[in-house]
């Protein structure tokens, strides 16, 4: 296999090895904190879950990649790459046996959730940091190569500990404490083995480093703005609606990852957490299929449709899919939705990545889809809080499912009437 070739001529270089070690190791613990997190928050017995409580959790998990990501280069790019993975990590170690002593005391949520989110915010200038390393370990002809497998490799190691957080819980009697502590022996793994990398090997080069932090900071908010400035041109407008359109399609998906949550929370069990949490786990894989199943059809679909015209159709399906298989607010048709929520989402973010690469300048690139990230991310924690106060305890909404359908079928709408009508020419 190709995957398998390009990974071995990568190998070959020591310090891409060490590095690849220390982002295994740590996206490892991140899988394993996540699900600890997940799980303690929705399944703990002695917790009466709530639609906010689930929110809160979302938030902490994804707002400091949002609010975080696009500040976090400029920082990185003062410190030593190689001091951030051994001093992050062992933050996050330290932090996370904070949150396991937590766990296991009388203490009030909020400041559960402060310990949560410091590690989750450490996490960003972690993978950003992992990632502005790479031309360092690797020749110029191999970091397409590298940029493509080593984030690839990461994300299987998440997986694999989420899926080891899984079996530590069954065996420490559904202890979530002892699962967060495996967590921070990863992180302080990872930390150890950024000591196998020489401390000024992995950069910046202090005479490229920007004289004042201030300075730094407030370029990259201007640099934003100018981004956003580029987005409302004329020129843009296919751009700009395509980012509307996904940011509103991650929030119908963020409103029911909720509702399932607390459906197999409450709903679809005699009372069982072991079966609840087997539900949801089993949701996710089907959705994730579907992720999958895009990735394989959008390019051919795309191809005939066009780009926009395949975020229409996927919205279109939503709309009339989703209350179709949601309503009878049974087990089996919503594991069907699940995957058809997961293709459609998934096919559309495709599309829309792919409009707003051919319909932006390459100079306000960056910035836009730093812009995406902060919708994209914000949109699925909005949708959580909304879903807090639309939910009832049991999860069973018929208004959250209506109103879900309505804003896909609004993006459907609105976008196929933006393609009826001619686009400005590029300048």
């Amino acid at each position: 296999m190709a995957v398998v070739r390009d990974l071995r001529v990568l190998l070959r270089f020591q310090d891409f090895r060490r590095l690849l070690g220390v982002r295994l190791l740590s996206q490892g613990a991140d899988g394993v904190y996540q699900v600890a997190l997940a799980t303690y928050v929705v399944f703990s017995p002695e917790k009466q879950t709530s639609a906010g409580s689930i929110a809160s959790a979302m938030a902490v998990l994804l707002l400091p990649y949002s609010l975080i990501g696009p500040f976090a280069g400029v920082l990185l790019d003062r410190w030593r790459r190689r001091q951030v993975f051994l001093y992050g990590n062992l933050l996050r170690a330290a932090l996370a046996c904070v949150t396991a002593i937590l766990m296991l005391s009388h203490v009030p949520d909020w400041l559960f959730y402060v310990s949560a989110l410091c590690v989750t915010a450490v996490n960003r200038f972690v993978l950003s940091g992992l990632s502005a390393a790479l031309p360092r370990v690797v020749d110029s002809d191999r970091l397409v190569m590298a940029n493509s497998l080593s984030p690839t490799a990461g994300t299987l190691a998440a997986t694999m500990g989420g899926g080891l957080a899984f079996v530590v819980r069954l065996v420490a009697s559904d202890s979530d404490a002892a699962v967060v502590l495996v967590g921070a022996a990863l992180y302080l793994c990872s930390a150890l083995a950024s000591l196998r990398l020489a401390p000024e090997l992995l950069g910046p080069d202090q005479e490229l480093m920007p004289s004042r932090l201030s300075t730094a900071l407030t370029g990259t908010a201007r640099g934003l703005a100018s981004g956003v400035r580029h987005l409302a041109e004329p020129a843009r407008r296919e751009a700009a609606w395509a980012l509307m359109a996904m940011t509103v399609m991650r929030f119908c998906y963020g409103a029911l990852t909720v509702m399932v949550l607390m459906l197999c929370r409450y709903a679809w069990t005699s009372g069982s957490d072991d079966d609840g949490l087997a539900l949801l786990g089993l949701a996710l894989g089907i959705s994730g299929a579907g992720f999958f199943v895009a990735a394989v059809v959008t390019p051919w679909v795309a191809g005939r449709l066009g780009p926009g015209g395949w975020i229409v159709a996927c919205a279109g399906a939503a709309s009339v899919l989703e209350p179709a298989l949601g309503l009878p607010f049974a087990a089996a048709p919503m594991l069907v939705a699940a995957f058809v929520l997961g293709l459609t989402t998934q096919g559309a973010k495709i599309a829309t990545d792919t409009i707003v690469q051919s319909s932006v300048d390459d100079a306000f690139r960056g910035r836009i889809f730093s812009v995406y990230d902060v919708l994209f991310n914000v949109a699925f924690v909005g949708a959580a809080a909304v879903a807090a106060l639309i939910l009832p305890p049991d999860g069973r909404s018929v208004s959250l499912v209506l109103t879900v359908a309505v804003l896909y079928a609004a993006v459907a709408a609105a976008l196929a009437r933006l393609k009826a009508r001619p686009l400005a020419p590029q300048p």
